[in-house]
C-alpha cells in the first residue's frame, strides 16, 4: 500500500531552509523548518497532526462542532510508539472542535478516571445534548467502561467541567434485564424529536448466538434524566455483529449503525442487499426501536480503512449534521504510519458522508487522505488557541487551563493554520502569549516565505507580546515557526488595520 503523503525529498520543497533574511525592520537568523509531519501539506485528514485518538463521537453547540473520542495518546504515552495499543492504559477522553472542518482546536483531554474513579477504563464515547428547564444545554457523555458496561458523564458547556452523576455504571453486567450480552460496550445515542433519549450498546455473541447473528446488539428508551433506563433492554438483530454501535434519528426513523465482524460470509438472508464486507460499518431503521422485528436491515455504507488502501484495523464511525451538511466520523492508522511507528495507534478523520435524508438510506463510501474542504475562511483577528492548527511538525502541549498550549519540540518547529482572511484592510499588528526564550516568525503560505512579523520572549511565564506587520490582506495560510524548543504558545491574533 502506498501512503498518499509527502515523502520528506518533496515537502523538502515546501518546507526548504529559510536563508538569513531581513522582513521590514527585523533581521532573522537562518531557521531550518522541520519536516516530520504526521500529514500531508495536501491533505485534510487526520484531524490532528500529532494526537492519537479513536472512536469519535460529535456534537454541534453555538456554531461549532465538538468532537470526542478514545485516548489513544494516554495509551501510546504509556507503552512507547512500537508496542501493541491493546487500550487497558486509556482512562480518559480528547476533544477537538472546529467551525470550519480543517482548522481544529485541541482541547485535551477530560480525565474520566478522575471524575469517575469507579471506571476500568473509557472507550469509545458518544454524546448528546438538549436545552432544560433551568435554561442551560446539558452534555451527555456515554462511554464504554472498559467492555464491562456503559458509563456517563454530564456537564453544561462542551469544555466541562464533567461531573459522574452515578457513581457507578449507566449499564453492567448486574443490569436486569441484560439477556446473555457478554460486552455490553460501546455506546450510541441519541436524542428523538420528542424529547425521549435511547441508548444502543452491546459487543461479543451470545451464548446461543452464531457467526452471522450474534445477537448482542441492545437498545433501550433512557429516563427523562438521561441517567437511568426507562424500558426493557430489547435486541436489535444485526447480522455479522461485532461492535461499534450507534443511533441518530432522521426523518421520523432510527438509524442504528454497526461494526460487521471479521467472519466469512458463508450465510445470508437478504436479498438484494450485497453482504458486507469484513469489518466494515452498516446501517438497520425502524420505527419502533422497542420491537425486534421491526429493524431493516439497508446494508453496508462504509468500508474498512484497509479497503480504501489504508492500514485494516478496527472500525468505530458517527456521521452527523453540521451546519446542513453531513458528515462521517472515523478513526485510521495513517498518523502512527506517517510518524513511522508500529504499534497501533488510531487518529480522527472526517469526510462528507451523502446521507438521502427523504429516504433515510446512505451509499456505500470510503475515508479518504484528501478529506473535507474548508467551508468558511479563517478569522486571523479573534484570539486563537496556539492549540488550534491545520498541520504542523514536532509540536507537542502542555496543560494551561481550558485549552493547552503549544510546544515547539525543537527548533524549527511550526504550526500551520489554513485559509485565514485578512480583507482588504489587512492586519495592523500580531499578538501572542508565548513562554520560553527565543522567537516565533509569522509566515505565509509556506514555511519556507520570509517572515511578516517576529515576536521574541525570555519568560518563565506566559507574557503577550505584539509586533507592527506589514501590508497582509487577502487569504493565507499562517505558519507560526519557532526558533528554539520548549517555547510555549498560549494565544494569538492580528490587530485589524483601519479601513479608509
Amino acid at each position: 500500500m502506498k501512503l498518499n503523503i509527502l515523502p520528506l525529498c518533496c515537502a523538502a520543497v515546501l518546507l526548504g531552509s529559510c536563508a538569513t533574511s531581513k522582513s521590514g525592520d527585523y533581521p532573522v537568523e537562518k531557521i531550518t523548518p522541520s519536516r516530520k509531519m504526521g500529514k500531508s501539506l495536501l491533505n485534510a485528514n487526520p484531524i490532528s497532526p500529532n494526537v492519537f485518538c479513536a472512536d469519535p463521537t460529535g456534537v454541534e453547540y453555538e456554531g461549532r462542532l465538538y468532537v470526542y473520542g478514545t485516548n489513544d495518546h494516554q495509551q501510546y504515552e504509556s507503552v512507547g510508539k512500537d508496542n501493541d495499543n491493546s487500550y487497558e492504559k486509556i482512562k480518559s477522553l480528547v476533544c477537538f472542535s472546529t467551525d470550519d472542518m480543517v482548522n481544529w482546536t485541541y482541547h485535551g483531554v477530560i480525565n474520566v478516571k478522575g471524575i469517575a474513579p469507579w471506571i476500568m477504563n473509557s472507550w469509545a464515547p458518544s454524546i448528546v445534548s438538549r436545552v432544560e428547564a433551568d435554561g442551560l444545554t446539558h452534555f451527555y457523555l456515554y462511554f464504554s467502561n472498559n467492555g464491562t458496561g456503559v458509563g456517563v458523564i454530564t456537564a453544561t458547556d462542551p469544555l466541562g467541567p464533567w461531573t459522574s452523576p452515578l457513581y457507578q455504571p449507566l449499564i453492567s453486567y448486574r443490569t436486569p434485564g441484560l439477556n446473555d450480552c457478554p460486552n455490553p460496550f460501546d455506546p450510541g445515542v441519541c436524542i428523538d424529536d420528542s424529547g425521549t433519549g435511547w441508548l444502543a450498546f452491546g459487543g461479543g455473541v451470545a451464548s446461543d448466538g452464531t457467526d452471522d447473528m450474534p445477537g448482542t446488539a441492545r437498545i433501550v428508551r433512557l429516563g427523562d434524566d438521561m441517567i437511568s433506563l426507562a424500558s426493557d433492554i430489547k435486541e436489535i438483530p444485526a447480522p455479522y455483529f461485532f461492535e461499534a454501535s450507534e443511533l441518530n434519528f432522521i426523518n421520523g426513523t432510527y438509524v442504528y449503525t454497526l461494526n460487521n465482524n471479521w467472519k466469512e460470509r458463508s450465510k445470508w438472508n437478504y436479498s438484494g442487499i450485497p453482504k458486507p464486507s469484513a469489518c466494515s460499518m452498516a446501517y438497520m431503521t425502524t420505527k419502533t426501536p422497542l420491537e425486534p422485528s421491526s429493524w431493516e436491515y439497508r446494508g453496508h455504507y462504509f468500508i474498512n480503512p484497509g479497503e480504501a488502501g489504508m492500514e485494516y484495523g478496527n472500525n468505530h464511525t458517527h456521521f452527523m449534521k453540521y451546519q446542513d451538511e453531513w458528515y462521517i466520523l472515523y478513526h485510521t492508522q495513517i498518523l502512527k504510519k506517517a510518524l513511522g511507528f508500529k504499534g497501533g495507534f488510531r487518529s480522527l478523520c472526517v469526510d462528507r458522508l451523502a446521507v438521502d435524508e427523504e429516504n433515510v438510506s446512505i451509499p456505500l463510501s470510503k475515508g479518504t487522505y484528501r478529506g473535507v474542504s474548508q467551508i468558511r475562511s479563517f478569522d486571523p483577528y479573534k484570539s486563537t488557541p496556539g492549540s488550534t492548527m491545520f498541520n504542523a511538525a514536532e509540536i507537542l502541549y502542555e496543560r494551561t487551563g481550558v485549552n493547552p498550549a503549544a510546544r515547539s519540540g525543537n527548533s524549527g518547529s511550526w504550526i500551520c493554520v489554513r485559509g485565514a482572511d485578512f480583507g482588504a484592510s489587512g492586519a495592523s499588528s500580531f499578538s501572542a502569549e508565548l513562554k520560553g526564550s527565543g522567537r516565533a516568525e509569522i509566515r505565509l503560505d509556506t514555511v519556507s516565505a520570509a517572515p511578516s512579523a517576529v515576536v521574541s520572549v525570555s519568560s518563565d511565564d506566559f507574557s503577550r507580546v505584539e509586533t507592527a506587520v506589514g501590508n497582509i490582506t487577502g487569504i493565507h495560510d499562517i505558519y507560526i515557526l519557532f526558533s528554539a524548543p520548549d517555547i510555549c504558545l498560549k494565544s494569538w491574533q492580528f490587530e485589524q488595520a483601519d479601513s479608509l
